[in-house]
């Protein structure tokens, strides 16, 4: 049985329809990655899968339990770290951690807190009071009262936002220690390098799902062609590129330019042209990942007008 199994989730408020007929699954021990532009319903479809939100439409099952009857249930057994912090800044890590634990109603409360702080590497610091804790400590802090209730669904709403890149990888590391011990993870991010750990991706823009699958099979589906040029000229090449049909996107990286289209024939006849016209040279390019999140953005149209 899968650890997410919804089908047609739809939520409005108003008139806008902020989750749009989302259908999902999430395999038990996966991390699965959720990606979409700021204002997509990523946090709303996650309030709604952790059973803090009601589904207008749609129906499925979270950890085997009915989405629109057991949503206490679901909450019992779900972790959910949401974007802002949210603890006491006057309490210590400690004192935050034991608050969780009564909340959750823990015993013994001081060996939950105890063990928590052990696997998370708090011990040292357990004294120190959260306001005063770095952006990668209060992350640390948040993932400890998350899983000390040893949740079977780990739900992260962009956790790592604002982390320096030695806490990101930690957190990482902490995040596929947590699934080979069998924890479901889902986590959004608008991190392509995150994005690229995760087993899954499900890229979701504007209330509506658009692709869901391994990295590989989300750019091998986006059917898009990617170049790369080289020359003092590339400048100048762009320029031209943008008006030039087929071509889709063209973003500098470095010293090179990168010129990415869904009509193979169509970019590279414009590729063609702007190599003959200036000082540069071109070659087949492997399509990334953030190619294929710029194209999904510019082919969605915003749900809130």
């Amino acid at each position: 049985m899968n650890a997410i199994d919804v089908h047609g989730l739809v939520k409005r408020y108003g008139t806008a329809t902020v989750v749009d007929n989302v259908s999902m699954t999430v395999e038990r021990g996966e991390i699965s990655g959720f990606l979409g532009p700021n204002g997509s319903g990523k946090t709303t479809t996650i309030r709604v899968m952790c059973g803090l939100l009601t589904p207008d439409a749609g129906h499925g099952t979270v950890l085997g339990f009915d989405l629109l009857k057991d949503q206490l249930k679901i909450k019992r057994e779900v972790g959910y770290m949401t974007q802002r912090f949210s603890f006491y800044g006057d309490l210590s890590i400690e004192e935050n951690l034991f608050f969780v634990a009564r909340l959750y109603q823990l015993k013994p409360a001081r060996q939950f807190v105890r063990d928590t702080l052990e696997n998370l590497g708090l011990t040292s610091r357990r004294h120190q009071l959260a306001a005063s804790l770095s952006g990668g400590w209060k992350q640390r802090l948040a993932l400890a009262a998350c899983i000390m209730h040893r949740p079977k669904l780990l739900l992260l709403d962009e956790p790592t936002a604002g982390v320096d890149p030695k806490a990101r990888r930690e957190f990482w590391d902490e995040i596929h220690a947590l699934a080979a011990d069998g924890m479901t993870i889902l986590v959004s991010t608008h991190y392509m390098d995150e994005a690229e750990r995760c087993h899954k991706i499900n890229y979701i823009s504007y209330g509506k799902l658009l692709a869901s699958g391994t990295v590989d099979e989300v750019v091998e589906g986006s059917h898009l062609t990617t170049y790369v040029l080289n020359g003092p000229d590339t400048a100048k090449a762009a320029l031209d590129l943008k008006t030039l049909p087929g071509v889709d996107q063209v973003a500098p990286f470095g010293t090179t330019l990168h010129v990415v289209g869904r009509d193979g024939a169509a970019i590279k006849k414009a590729v063609d042209q702007v190599c003959k016209s200036y000082n540069v040279t071109a070659k087949i390019g492997v399509t990334n990942l953030e190619d294929v999140f710029i194209q999904f953005m510019a082919q969605s149209q915003d749900n809130i007008r």
